[in-house]
């Protein structure tokens, strides 16, 4: 950061972080007095989001809670649909596109919608009462990204945070990263630590159990992502035979295209491998157009190597397969690598099993 950027920070940004939390301080309070009022409901309300803006890896998180929860509970989920180009509520069904319901959603619903329910809808409230009418035997909710939104009065909260990105050495918007302070994770139940490294050091998880700080009812967890193998985007379109990374050399190419909140772990997880690598990266849940394809189709172009392909997330992957401007000619070279949750210190069991216990009402 330059000299310049470091006086505008301490001189614009801080006053204007320390009055954003003056405001979210005085909301909470407003909540937490009952001047602001709270919605319960009849049916358990898990809700899972996040203290900072972006790349915390919610919606795997979102993911694995409903994927161990549901054979055992009839689980409806509910989110804004992050932009959609849709209002109000929207229930997913087999011809739902991320357009009309957000790519986040659309995901999920690709997953489960054999086994859960999928709605969307900015008011929360409005979206639970749409969804148990919809499906009265629905006996469990997952709130995503609904930390903050407290018209709900959730049954158990689920805080995911980052690693690389300790919520007690950052600061409130837009001076930092947060969206509310530490002592926000007081309301939650479990605090989940993710994008750990393979290994990460004892000591480590030491400083992130002293630093958050948590009350006895409370628990934290670690977890890191597994990436499975590559997975074509447009599979009719694909070579009978997947590339594998692990068996790529210096003179393969891999072109990456991602529009994630934090690419920087997906980026290094490709660089791993020996294949030379080019980058696109977009915003967060970009919607791509024309120009983006046209970009990266030029730069895919422009690669010369034994062999070449693109590989994108798998939040990206949904938004392209869905985009009817998605160029036909890279169609057989695209890829996404999937990601799945890992609970470490082998306490998958133990998460399950404070989560279930916190849903039923036990201490």
């Amino acid at each position: 950061m330059s000299k310049a950027s470091k006086i505008f920070s301490k001189l614009v940004l801080y006053p204007l972080s320390r009055l954003y939390g003056a405001v979210v301080y005085t909301r909470n309070k407003f909540f937490d007095w009952g001047v602001l009022s709270q919605c319960t409901f009849d049916v358990p309300v898990v809700v899972v989001g996040n203290i900072s803006v972006g790349g915390t890896g919610k919606t795997p998180h979102v993911e694995y809670i409903v994927d161990v929860l549901r054979h055992k509970y009839n689980i409806g989920v509910v989110s804004r649909g992050y932009k959609r180009q849709t209002k109000g509520f929207v229930m997913a069904t087999s011809k739902s596109t991320p357009n009309q319901i957000g790519d986040e959603p659309y995901q999920i619903y690709r997953k489960f919608g054999r086994d859960v329910s999928v709605a969307v809808c900015e008011n929360r409230v409005e979206g639970i009462n749409e969804l148990l009418q919809i499906n009265p035997e629905i006996n469990l909710i997952v709130l995503d990204d609904a930390f903050q939104h407290r018209y709900v009065k959730p049954t158990v909260s689920v805080v995911i945070t980052e690693f690389s990105r300790p919520v007690f050495s950052d600061n409130l918007l837009p001076y930092g990263r947060l969206r509310e302070s530490k002592d926000a994770l007081a309301r939650a139940d479990i605090v989940v630590v993710s994008k750990c490294p393979d290994e990460p050091k004892g000591v480590d998880m030491m400083l992130y159990d002293r630093n958050l700080d948590l009350f006895p009812y409370q628990r934290v967890f670690f977890s890191k992502f597994e990436y499975g193998s590559l997975v074509p985007v447009f599979p009719s379109m694909a070579p009978a035979l997947a590339p594998s990374l692990h068996f790529l050399t210096d003179k393969d190419m891999v072109l990456i295209v991602a529009g994630i909140g934090n690419p920087r772990p997906f980026v290094k997880k490709i660089r791993r491998y020996k294949a030379r690598v080019w980058i696109n990266i977009f915003p967060d849940h970009h919607n791509f157009n024309k120009r983006d394809f046209a970009v990266i189709e030029k730069r895919f172009g422009a690669m010369r190597g034994r062999s070449k392909f693109i590989v994108t997330t798998e939040k990206d992957a949904v938004r392209m397969v869905a985009n009817p401007d998605f160029p036909e000619a890279l169609k057989p070279y695209i890829y996404y690598l999937p990601i799945k949750v890992n609970i470490l210190k082998n306490e998958a069991e133990a998460f399950v099993d404070f989560l279930e216990r916190k849903i039923n009402g036990l201490p």
